[in-house]
């Protein structure tokens, strides 16, 4: 028993020797076919100052065939690295086969018996990895969806967080400029509450009292309505009475009894006009400028003076007194359309509203 290892040994030591050898000898075949013991003679012979050639122009120097030579060296080598340990694992096969079965290790049945059970318990371990290998891709081709599907709505909540967080810097920059526009003091909901319920009192306040004036001015409408009938058929009668007193002025006395019913007719016609009107005076100033004054209310007198363009009917211009909103553009209007009668209604409407 002790001798089998230096045995062993003694073994090992030539056949490592004689892989070297072999890798001699077929190292010595290949340097003689890529001459590489003649390569640096050739070199130096090239290099050198008799033989008359230019080294740096030739080919020897150019990087290329260099990179060349060397990618091609280098796989020879690889081969020749390659087919050493060939050789060198064809050779350890052949002495373990053909060699004595005293030399040979001894393999008992208890030995394979042991390699047996170590193989089936490693099987077994292959197995439970596999089946954990299969579960795993199982569970990894059921729960992708899933995972997927819980990571899409992570990214929504957080796309969706930084949208409000962004909102909510939007806000604050709103309320810190609203406060920079808006100094102390400020209305608070309670002020602002009570100011708008004010605010709709008023509101309702002035509603109502549109709507009174509003009524106010249909009523307005109606007598002037009711008044301009009326003074249309005085002004039909008192040209009727005209044209009877002209007809008549030459057969008619001083004493005549036909004239006191007339000018009691005419009186009691003009008297029924101021009357609806609230005419209190009318003067002729001149040939075409006629004041007109108004009893409107009990202490409120307005006068009207009608300018008229000369020896025509053509209203010119119109002077007010006793209104104090502005009229300018009401006039105008009347004074392009040359409405007498229109005008002093509106006037007086006007003036009764106010």
């Amino acid at each position: 028993m002790t001798s089998r290892p230096s045995l062993e040994f003694q073994q090992e030591q030539e056949r490592v020797l004689q892989a070297s050898n072999n890798i001699k000898s077929q190292f010595d075949q290949v340097n003689a076919n890529l001459r590489l013991l003649r390569n640096p003679i050739e070199f130096s012979t090239l290099n050198s100052e008799e033989s008359g050639i230019d080294f740096e122009g030739s080919e020897h120097r150019d990087p290329s065939i260099v990179s060349a030579n060397l990618v091609a060296q280098t796989q020879f080598l690889r081969k020749l690295k390659f087919q050493f340990l060939e050789q060198n694992a064809k050779d350890r096969y052949v002495k373990s086969i053909v060699s004595d079965i005293d030399d040979a290790p001894i393999v008992t049945a208890a030995d394979i018996k042991e390699r047996e059970i170590t193989n089936g318990e490693k099987k077994a371990e292959l197995k439970a990895a596999k089946t954990r290998l299969a579960e795993l891709h199982h569970n990894i081709r059921t729960l992708s969806p899933l995972v997927q599907e819980d990571y899409d709505k992570a990214k929504a909540i957080i796309d969706r967080s930084a949208a409000v967080a962004q909102q909510i810097i939007d806000t604050r920059l709103k309320l810190t400029r609203l406060r920079q526009t808006h100094p102390q003091p400020r209305l608070t909901i309670a002020t602002a509450e009570q100011k708008a319920e004010d605010q709709i009192r008023e509101m309702q306040e002035l509603s109502d009292q549109v709507e009174a004036v509003r009524k106010h001015l249909q009523k307005s409408k109606e007598e002037v309505k009711t008044g301009n009938v009326e003074l249309e058929r005085a002004r039909a009668n008192r040209a009727e009475a005209e044209k009877l007193v002209k007809i008549k002025a030459a057969d008619v006395r001083e004493d005549d009894p036909r004239l006191e019913p007339l000018y009691e007719w005419f009186t009691a016609s003009l008297q029924l006009h101021r009357d609806l009107r609230g005419l209190v005076t009318s003067e002729s100033v001149s040939d075409n400028e006629v004041r007109l004054a108004y009893q409107v209310e009990r202490n409120k007198l307005v006068e009207i003076t009608l300018v008229f363009l000369p020896n025509t009917h053509q209203l010119a211009t119109v002077d007010v007194s006793g209104i104090d909103s502005n009229l300018s553009e009401l006039t105008d209007t009347y004074i392009q359309t040359n409405d007498s009668p229109g005008l002093i209604a509106a006037l007086l409407s006007r003036a009764r509203n106010n």
